[in-house]
């Protein structure tokens, strides 16, 4: 017998146990464990049916069961306690509020803008690496007390949920978001409906953009959605999927991001009395049209285009996270130019007051057909950054062109390096060793955990074999829950329940499936693998997981060159691919792998934050000289694989796969599998150890944060608060780049002479005088700075290493110095010019250098 319909049984929560939902609805549960074990005490049951999230959980429990909380003293007493603790979290000083002051002017608000954000498996608005950065990003900032509201976009499917057919290739499946199972909730306006933006697309479609917020700790997570009733079908498709579609919809995307996010702030903002934000950062190039929305808004003010780009750009910040141009959005200038929609006048319709070929002009490659969102980054951007050293150092040679006449060392793209909120990612049982060793306090203000040097050597075996065979448990669980949807029969599934070994060498790689991550190269030399997995006295075993995205063909051969090779009977108990990598499952594989693999080609993995989990539950680094790990490695804490320097890919893949098979058998698993009389890896215990001493506390996200803070966040505030102040500064400032630049090609460096040498020897220690003639065509000493670069001279004839020496206006229209140089050996020198005002933040910023 069939139903004639359907209908959704649902407790109702008692008045008492209302706190539940507050409780459920602030994110934090996320990363606060009392909380979360608050909800599970509750039906462990209904608990697991909701996936672990507490908002749609609620509903799930029987109404008997919540009577009997109802009337559990010890549960409200507990359940008070959490609401306390919450109530304090968020309304005390923490370290923004004590480490600013307002006697330095009004504490600065941050817009956060990213296409995605991983904060838990159960708001699946993520995909990978950038979404779990911008999550723990949000997390930190929360427990600093930084004043910042995130913006992003709330997927009605999300990302895909990732399975396997019986060859091993990737099958994309997509589950619904219902709002009404999420830990969001509408924003409501001052009429009391939902808060609505739009921005008007070309043939005059007005597309309404609804907002949601999740609340993460103390900060705000504005959610924008297309698919709201009045729009047409393809408007509400535009919030479908994350990096679904073709250019078009990543386009229609990226306008509602960037222009529909920062309307939705300021209409927050008037509804709330949140503050205005004066900070606006971009993580990634995605959110790019954010600045043609600002400039837009001052332009309706009254400001002409540059006055509103020099003011735009000072409160910006663009974090760059590519480190090859394929990672780069890039469109047709012809597509933006129809979104751009200009009229008559050229003024674009989008963007009202906004001049459509100036705007292009912003991220236009040579003045070209093609249209770069990193390009358009960094001219929005005073501020802009790269996700480690080595990637700062990377993308200051990819973005060379946009600073023309500086080395490649003056171009201004800092670095930030990444990091990870401990408190998500350090698993139960290493919190516990943490709290011991160092007490039950906030340890994410300070760099020194000597103390977790003194765990002892019980404890840390107890801790990682627990881990370890958690890792097991789960992986065992997943392998027949995947085998079964890849079309098995349980009656073939015996040996799922017996793969891998709690007490073997475990390795963990996950990542997202690319190419240049070499997901593959442990395949190298199959039987040598093959080899080092089944080694009867110290066998290894390996846990992969990632995903490919759905467009990515060589990723997903990847993948399925890697699944077969797992699926052979006589490895399959020594090697498992997971597929359907979330947060939950990287929560049990960073905590439970011995050593974490990490093998992309150098330098293109711009950061990589996964081994920094494992770092900091006791996990050791086994990687290429890459992203985090070349600015940290020591031999203390891991080991690192020799990059080799080749054209050939194949030779270099080949002889860097040599190396790891190398490494692996003849150093880590003799050092792993190396017992004293009690069975304990002393030699392990010691890197482990010098690891969370040394590692660990360098790799924490409210590290990362306080350096944005500091080195870029106030900065940028500070600037943006100069125009502010003083109206009459952007004009000023506008027209003195309009003199400069016109002054420039007239400006020149000649007759440069130095005088204290031998001939073309200058002593050591020597006082030596240097001068040129400067032209400054109409410039004044304020407009510029005269200095003298010295350095050593690299195999291109170039200055590198240079020392620059400020040269003051001597007699006769001559500028000079005196200074003795130190250090012998052969050195070059050049005098040069380049502009100076106040308001720059970089001498290379607006790309203009006179040199003798």
């Amino acid at each position: 017998m069939k139903p004639i319909s359907t209908i959704t049984v649902a407790s109702d929560l008692p008045a008492s146990l209302a706190p539940l939902r507050d409780l459920a609805m602030n994110l934090r549960w996320a990363w606060r464990r009392q909380t979360l074990d608050l909800f599970r005490s509750i039906d462990e049951e209904a608990f697991e049916r909701s996936g672990e999230n507490p908002i749609a959980m609620l509903p799930l429990v029987p109404a008997s069961r919540l009577a009997q909380l109802a009337r559990d003293e010890r549960f409200g007493q507990r359940m008070r306690a959490e609401l306390g603790d919450l109530h304090t979290y968020m309304t005390s000083d923490r370290w923004f509020q004590r480490a600013t002051s307002a006697d330095n002017g009004p504490v600065p608000a941050v817009a956060y803008f990213s296409m995605e954000f991983g904060i838990t498996e159960t708001l699946p608005i993520y995909s990978g690496g950038l979404g779990i950065l911008a999550g723990d990003h949000l997390k930190s900032a929360s427990d600093l007390g930084v004043p910042l509201v995130a913006i992003g976009l709330l997927y009605q499917w999300g990302y895909f949920s990732q399975s396997l057919d019986r060859n091993g290739w990737q099958q994309e499946n997509y589950k619904l978001n219902d709002p009404s199972k999420l830990a969001i909730e509408p924003v409501a306006g001052a009429d009391g409906e939902q808060l609505t933006v739009s921005v008007q697309l070309p043939g005059d479609r007005d597309v309404a953009i609804a907002v949601w917020k999740a609340q993460v700790g103390r900060v705000p997570l504005l959610l924008l959605d297309t698919n709201v009733e009045g729009n047409d079908e393809a408007a509400r498709a535009i919030t479908d999927r994350l990096y679904g579609g073709d250019h078009e919809h990543r386009i229609v995307q990226e306008i509602v991001l960037g222009i529909g996010g920062v309307r939705a702030v300021h209409a927050y903002a008037q509804a709330t009395g949140h503050p205005e934000p004066q900070v606006f950062h971009l993580n990634e190039g995605h959110a790019g049209f954010s600045g043609l929305e600002r400039i837009g808004e001052l332009m309706q003010q009254g400001a002409g285009f540059d006055e509103a780009l020099s003011e735009v750009r000072t409160g910006t910040v663009f974090t760059t996270h590519t480190p090859v141009p394929a990672g780069i959005d890039r469109f047709d200038v012809g597509e933006l130019r129809r979104y751009l929609d200009a009229d008559d006048a050229g003024i674009s319709r989008l963007v009202p007051t906004l001049p459509v070929e100036a705007a292009l002009a912003l991220g236009q490659e040579d003045g070209g057909t093609v249209f770069n969102m990193a390009h358009m980054g960094f001219r929005l951007a005073q501020r802009s950054n790269g996700v480690s050293r080595l990637h700062g150092a990377v993308s200051r040679a990819m973005f060379q062109d946009l600073y023309p006449g500086f080395d490649v060392a003056e171009v201004p793209i800092g670095s930030v390096t990444n990091g990870v909120h401990r408190r998500t990612w350090v698993s139960a049982p290493m919190d516990d060793l943490y709290k011991k060793a160092m007490g039950d306090i906030d340890i994410s203000g300070t760099g020194d955990w000597s103390q977790l040097g003194q765990l002892t050597d019980h404890d840390l075996v107890d801790t990682r074999n627990r881990l370890r065979a958690d890792l097991v448990t789960m992986a065992r669980e997943h392998m027949r829950t995947a085998w079964l949807r890849r079309g098995a029969d349980e009656a073939e599934l015996s040996w799922a329940q017996d793969i891998l070994d709690p007490d073997v060498l475990t390795i963990g790689f996950a990542r997202r499936v690319s190419t240049y991550k070499r997901l593959t190269l442990m395949l190298n030399d199959p039987e040598r693998l093959r080899r080092i997995l089944t080694d009867d006295e110290r066998p290894v075993q390996f846990v992969i997981a990632g995903k490919a995205h759905p467009a990515d063909i060589p990723g997903k051969e990847f993948m399925q060159k890697l699944v077969r090779f797992a699926d052979e009977a006589g490895v399959r108990h020594r090697i498992a691919f997971l597929p359907d990598y979330d947060i939950k499952m990287a929560s049990v594989l960073v905590a439970g792998s011995d050593v974490w693999l990490n093998n992309p080609i150098r330098p293109e993995e711009a950061s990589g934050t996964s081994g920094m989990k494992a770092a900091m539950n006791g996990g050791l680094t086994f990687s290429i000289s890459d992203g985090w790990w070349d600015e940290m490695a020591t031999d203390d804490t891991g080991w690192t694989i020799p990059t080799v320097e080749s054209g050939d890919r194949e030779h270099r893949d080949r002889l860097e796969a040599d190396a790891l098979y190398d490494i692996l058998e003849h150093r880590i698993a003799p050092l792993f599998y190396d017992r004293d009389q009690q069975g304990v890896p002393r030699g392990w215990l010691e890197k482990v150890r010098s690891s969370l001493v040394q590692i660990a506390p360098q790799v924490t996200a409210a590290r990362m944060v306080r350096d944005y803070v500091t080195d870029l966040y106030l900065p940028a505030a500070a600037a943006y608060r100069a125009f502010a102040d003083d109206p009459s500064l952007k004009e000023t400032f506008t027209a003195w780049k309009a003199q400069v630049s016109d002054a420039w090609p007239q400006v020149s460096v000649t007759d440069v002479r130095l005088e204290g040498t031998r001939g073309e020897v200058a002593p050591t220690g020597a006082e030596l005088s240097l001068s040129a003639a400067v032209e400054l065509a109409g410039l004044t000493d304020a407009d510029v700075t005269v200095e003298a670069v010295v350095g050593q001279v690299d195999a291109a004839g170039e200055l590198a290493d240079v020392t620059l020496i400020p040269l003051q206006r001597a007699e006769g229209g001559r500028y000079g110095a005196r200074f003795t140089l130190a250090a012998p050996g052969e050195l070059g020198y050049t005098v040069r010019v380049t502009p100076q005002h106040p308001v720059l933040a970089s001498r290379a910023e607006l790309g203009l250098v006179a040199t003798a």
